[in-house]
C-alpha cells in the first residue's frame, strides 16, 4: 500500500524530502519504505543540517590510520605496531525520558563502535549537563544517569576513568548525557563496517529485536516537551553481560579470517547496518525479516527494521565459513542466524514470509549518497547585546574575599565529583594507572606495550554561549591543554556537538561559529578530527541549551614514566604560574553564580598564546623538570592551587599581584595558564626552560596544610577539602 505524505510528515520527513524518495524510487513508497527513510534522514543519521560544516574540520594527520567518517569510530597509530580507536556520541534524549536506561545504552552503544572495528575498549569516559541540583527532578535525573552509567560500565568490564559535569539551568529539561569509549588493536587487524561478495551470507548476532527503541533516531531529531515520553515507544533496554558475550565473541571470530565486515545496529537498526554495510561495498542485499530472532510474536516489518533493541550486531561472512563462525557464537550462547546474502544488485530487498515489503537502492538511504544535504540561514543572536554591555567595573570586589571563595568551591560544578565516579569501578578490566594520582587527563596503561593513553572530555558550554568561535577554540585547546599537563602529546580529537534546534537561526550562528573555532584549534594544535555526532534538537519550551560542543581528546605517553600528577609534594617547593595572566573576570563561575551575572564576554584567550604554553609545558613536563602540573579552568587560580593541595592535605603561601582587583586573580578564568612546582633547587632549570613565555613566582607550597594569601590566615586545607568534598552529595540529600 502506498504512503501517504501525512504519513511521511507524522514520521518526520519534510514535503520536499517525501518528493525526492518519490523520485529517487520512480514511484511512491510504501510504508515501511518511508519508516526506514524517516529514520535514515533524520538529523541524527544523516547530518543533512550540518554535514557542509563538519566538512570544514581539518581530518588529516600523519597519525590517522582511518579519515573522519570512513569507518564507526576513529583510528590512530600510537606507535609499537598499536593502534587506537576512539568515539563520543549523545544519548540525550532518551536518558531525558528514562535516565538509567538512557545512560546505560548510551554507553553500550558507544563500546560497540569501538569493538565493532576490532579494537578492545579500555577505559570509558563522560560528559554530562543537567540543571540546577535543587530542583527534583534534576536529582532523579542525576541519580538515573550515573546508576545507568555505572551499571552498564561496572557489568562490562569496561572502566570508567574520567569525566566532567556542569550544572545550568538551560538543561533543566534537556539533560546532556555523552559517552566516550576508548580501544586498543594492533594495527592491520581492524574490521571495516562494509559488505563484498555475490551470495555472501549476511548473520545477524547478539540479541534478539523487540520493539524498544523503535523511532529512536527520529525522536533525537526533535525538540523535547512534556509529551516526549508518549511520543517514544520505550527507551532501549540494555544488557550489559549480553553485551560481554558478543565482545569476546566477535574479537574470537575476526582472526579466523572468515568476515567480511561487521556493523553495529545503533541508531534505525537493520535498517542502518545494512544499508551502511551495502553502501560502502557497493553492493546490495536480500534480507529475510521472517528469520530475525525477536523477543516479541506477530513484529511487523517496519517495527523489525526500525527496531533498536541494543547489543546486536550485523556481519557479512565469507561463502563456506559459516560453521566456522557459527561455532563460535554458539560457543559464547549467542544468537548466530543468517538472515540475508550479499547481492550485486545495489538495492537493499526486504522479505517478510515471502513477500518483499521493501525495495530501496542502498545508497539513497546513507550519509553521502542520498539523504537530502541543507545549508540553514544563521544570524548573530540578539542576547550579545547584553554580553557587549558588560563592565567588569561595575562589579564590586568583595568585601569577603574567604567567604566568595567558599561559596565558590562548593558550587556543583567546581565542587568533588566524589559522589558520582566512587560509583564507578576504575579499575576494572585494565589496572589502569589514574586511579590513587590525581592527573588533568586519565592515563591508562596500553598492555603488551610501554605506552600509555591520556584521554579526556572538555567543553565549558558558557565560554560557547558568550563567544561561539572563541568557546570553540577554547573546548579544545583545555582538552589538550589537561593532555599536556598530564605528560601526554595531544594527537586527536572527537567530539559531540550539542546544539538546540538547527531551524533557529541564531542556534545555527552558534553551530557554524563553534566549529570554525573547533578547527582553528585543531589545526594549529595538530590535533585532527576523526569523527563524532551531531545532536541537535536540545531544547524545550524553555528554549535551547547552552551550545555545547563536547571534545574528547587522545593522547600519547611513550613511557609511563612520562605521566605528570596535579597534586603538590614537597615542603618549600615553589609554585608558578604560566602563562599570560591579565585581570579578567569574564564567563568565570564566580561571576555568574556568585555575582549574579548571566551575560558577560567569553575569558581572555589567544590561541598563539596557547600554543606557545603547550609546547613548553610538554618539554618541562617530560623532562621532570617540575613536580606538578594543574591548569587553571572553572573556579580560576584558588580552586587549582586547591585542588593541587588536597591529596596530602597540603598548605601554601600565595603572593597575589597588588596591581591587579583580587577577585580577578584568584577568581578569573583567563584561558591558557598552568600553575606548577618544582623544587627551590631546580628554580634556574625551570625558568631557563620558560624564557620566552610569561610566568611568574606565585608562593610556596607548605607542610601542615595551613593556607596564607598575603599573609592573612584562609584556613586548613581540612576544612575547603571537607566543603569541596561534600557539596554535591549535601545537596542531593537536602
Amino acid at each position: 500500500m502506498q504512503a501517504t505524505l501525512e504519513q511521511a510528515v507524522k514520521l518526520g520527513l519534510r514535503e520536499e524530502e517525501f518528493e525526492q524518495i518519490k523520485q529517487i524510487l520512480g514511484r511512491t513508497p510504501n510504508f515501511n519504505e518511508v519508516a526506514m527513510y524517516s529514520v535514515m534522514w533524520s538529523e541524527h543519521c544523516s547530518y543533512k543540517n550540518s554535514i557542509t560544516w563538519l566538512k570544514t574540520l581539518p581530518r588529516d594527520g600523519e597519525r590517522l590510520l582511518v579519515k573522519a567518517g570512513e569507518e564507526n569510530a576513529g583510528l590512530v597509530d600510537i606507535g609499537d605496531g598499536w593502534g587506537c580507536v576512539f568515539k563520543i556520541e549523545s544519548h540525550n534524549h532518551p536518558s531525558a525520558i528514562e535516565p538509567f536506561q538512557g545512560a546505560a545504552t548510551g554507553v553500550g552503544g558507544i563500546h560497540r563502535d569501538i569493538f565493532t572495528m576490532g579494537a578492545r575498549p579500555i577505559a570509558s569516559l563522560n560528559s554530562l549537563r543537567f540543571g540546577k541540583l535543587d530542583n527534583p527532578k534534576t536529582k532523579w535525573l542525576l541519580k538515573g544517569v550515573v546508576k545507568g552509567i555505572s551499571h552498564y560500565g561496572n557489568c562490562f568490564g569496561v572502566p570508567t576513568v574520567a569525566g566532567e559535569i556542569y550544572f545550568e539551568n538551560c538543561y533543566q529539561t534537556n539533560p546532556l548525557v555523552n559517552a566516550m569509549s576508548v580501544g586498543v588493536v594492533k594495527v592491520g587487524q581492524t574490521v571495516s563496517a562494509t559488505s563484498h561478495g555475490e551470495g555472501n551470507p549476511v548473520f545477524i548476532v547478539g540479541a534478539s529485536t523487540g520493539k524498544d527503541g523503535i523511532g529512536g533516531a527520529s525522536f533525537a531529531s526533535a525538540d523535547i516537551s512534556e509529551d516526549s515520553a508518549e511520543q517514544l515507544p520505550s527507551v532501549q533496554v540494555g544488557d550489559p553481560f549480553e553485551e560481554k558475550k558478543l565482545l569476546e565473541a566477535c574479537l574470537e571470530m575476526i582472526p579466523t579470517g572468515a568476515l567480511i565486515g561487521m556493523q553495529d545496529m545503533g541508531a534505525a537498526g537493520i535498517t542502518c547496518s545494512t544499508s551502511e554495510m551495502s553502501a560502502k561495498g557497493e553492493h546490495g542485499m536480500i534480507i529475510h525479516l521472517d528469520k530475525v530472532p525477536t523477543r516479541q510474536h506477530n513484529m511487523k516489518a517496519w517495527e523489525m527494521l526500525l527496531s533498536e533493541s541494543q547489543e546486536r550486531m550485523l556481519i557479512v561472512v565469507k561463502k563456506g565459513r559459516e560453521a566456522e563462525v557459527q561455532r563460535i557464537f554458539d560457543k559464547w550462547d549467542i544468537h548466530c542466524v543468517q538472515i540475508g546474502e550479499v547481492t550485486t544488485d545495489k538495492n537493499l530487498k526486504y522479505y517478510m514470509n515471502g513477500e518483499l515489503i521493501a525495495d530501496v537502492p542502498a545508497e539513497s538511504l546513507v550519509l553521502g549518497g542520498g539523504a537530502p544535504i541543507y545549508e540553514r540561514e544563521y544570524t548573530e543572536p540578539k542576547y550579545f547585546a547584553e554580553i557587549k554591555k558588560f563592565n567588569a567595573s561595575s562589579v564590586p570586589v568583595p568585601s569577603d574575599m574567604i567567604d566568595a571563595a567558599f561559596q565558590l568551591i562548593k558550587l556543583p560544578t567546581i565542587a568533588s565529583k566524589r559522589w558520582i565516579y566512587d560509583q564507578y569501578d576504575s579499575m576494572v578490566g585494565t589496572g589502569n594507572t589514574n586511579t590513587n594520582e590525581p592527573s588533568d587527563a586519565a592515563v591508562v596503561r596500553v598492555h603488551g606495550t610501554e605506552k600509555a593513553l591520556a584521554a579526556t572530555t572538555d567543553c565549558n558550554s558558557r565560554y560557547v554561549f558568550a563567544d561561539p568561535y572563541i568557546g570553540g577554540m577554547i573546548a579544545v585547546s583545555e582538552a589538550a591543554r589537561n593532555i599536556v599537563c598530564s605528560g601526554g602529546l595531544p594527537v586527536a580529537i572527537t567530539n559531540c556537538l550539542n546544539f538546540g534546534n538547527p531551524y533557529n537561526p541564531e542556534v545555527y550562528y552558534q553551530f557554524v561559529n563553534a566549529i570554525k573555532g573547533m578547527g582553528d584549534a585543531c589545526r594549529k594544535l595538530g590535533t585532527p578530527v576523526t569523527g563524532g555526532n551531531v545532536s541537535f534538537y536540545n531544547q524545550s519550551e524553555d528554549g535551547p541549551v547552552y551550545p555545547t560542543p563536547t571534545i574528547g581528546m587522545v593522547g600519547i605517553l611513550d613511557t609511563l614514566d612520562q605521566k605528570m600528577t596535579m597534586n603538590f609534594k614537597n615542603d618549600g617547593d615553589v609554585i608558578y604560574l604560566i602563562g599570560h595572566n591579565p585581570e579578567d573576570i569574564n564567563c568565570s563561575e564566580y561571576l555568574h553564580h556568585i555575582c549574579g551575572v548571566s551575560h558577560s564576554p567569553a575569558p581572555y584567550f589567544n590561541l598563539d598564546e596557547e600554543f606557545a604554553l603547550q609546547d613548553k609545558l610538554l618539554q618541562i613536563v617530560r623532562n621532570k623538570q617540575v613536580q606538578s602540573a594543574h591548569d587553571i579552568s572553572e573556579g580560576g587560580l584558588f580552586v587549582t592551587l586547591v585542588e593541587s593541595a588536597m591529596k596530602e592535605n597540603m598548605g601554601f603561601e600565595l603572593h597575589t599581584d597588588k596591581n591587579m582587583r583580587k577577585d580577578a586573580f584568584l577568581f578569573g578564568e583567563a584561558q591558557s595558564r598552568v600553575v606548577v612546582t618544582g623544587t627551590w633547587a631546580k628554580q634556574p632549570e625551570i625558568e631557563a626552560a620558560l624564557a620566552g613565555i610569561p610566568f611568574v613566582k606565585i608562593g610556596t607550597v607548605k607542610t601542615g596544610g595551613h593556607i596564607t594569601i598575603d599573609g592573612e590566615s584562609w584556613g586548613h586545607i581540612k576544612d575547603w577539602k571537607d566543603a569541596y568534598d561534600t557539596a554535591i552529595e549535601n545537596l542531593l540529600n537536602a
